[in-house]
């Protein structure tokens, strides 16, 4: 069944790309903040992506409250360190050094990067050294492999400080000290 957007009611009421780019970036905004867990954050997101509504986007950043403006950006930079030490920050991921171009993870022992975490599968994901730095792709898990919340779908670049998960275990990449 089609919906009748002649209707002005209607279409003021549709949620447009403009609205729906809005409510992701407070939801991105509030997860980096630290007001949103992991879980919900996706779930959110997820829920954003289908909404037809703006009155669905909008209960879904109903709770996160505007960010303070007057705060200065070390201030911020503080206020969230501490944020994520007393929430235990997930741990950090080391990204591989040397000349290996290639690199998995996965549950298996043969794997580069071995997970424990039951919810990774045997052979998970891969990691490539690309012209535009590090690509991670899906290697076909059960539970899928994401970056700053967004699943992966194709090979994505990530860099230190994004925020990866392999099924439910979530890491924050970091370079590795020489």
């Amino acid at each position: 069944m089609r919906v009748r957007t002649d209707n002005p009611a209607v279409a003021a009421d549709r949620a447009s790309d403009t609205d729906r780019e809005r409510a992701l970036a407070k939801l991105s905004d509030g997860f980096a903040a630290g007001r949103l867990t992991h879980e919900t954050f996706i779930h959110r997101i997820e829920q954003a992506l289908r909404a037809r509504a703006n009155a669905e986007l909008r209960g879904l950043v109903a709770d996160l409250v505007p960010r303070p403006t007057r705060i200065g950006v070390a201030c911020r930079r503080a206020l969230r360190s501490a944020d994520r030490w007393l929430r235990g920050w997930p741990p950090s991921l080391p990204l591989p050094t040397g000349s290996q171009l290639r690199f998995t993870i996965g549950r298996e022992y043969a794997c580069d990067m071995t997970l424990t975490d039951l919810t990774v599968s045997r052979w998970h994901a891969s990691l490539e050294r690309g012209p535009d730095g590090w690509l991670l792709a899906d290697l076909g898990s059960t539970n899928g492999t994401r970056v700053n919340g967004w699943r992966v779908t194709s090979p994505s670049v990530v860099r230190a400080g994004d925020l990866v998960s392999f099924g439910c275990a979530t890491y924050v990449l970091a370079d590795r000290r020489r």
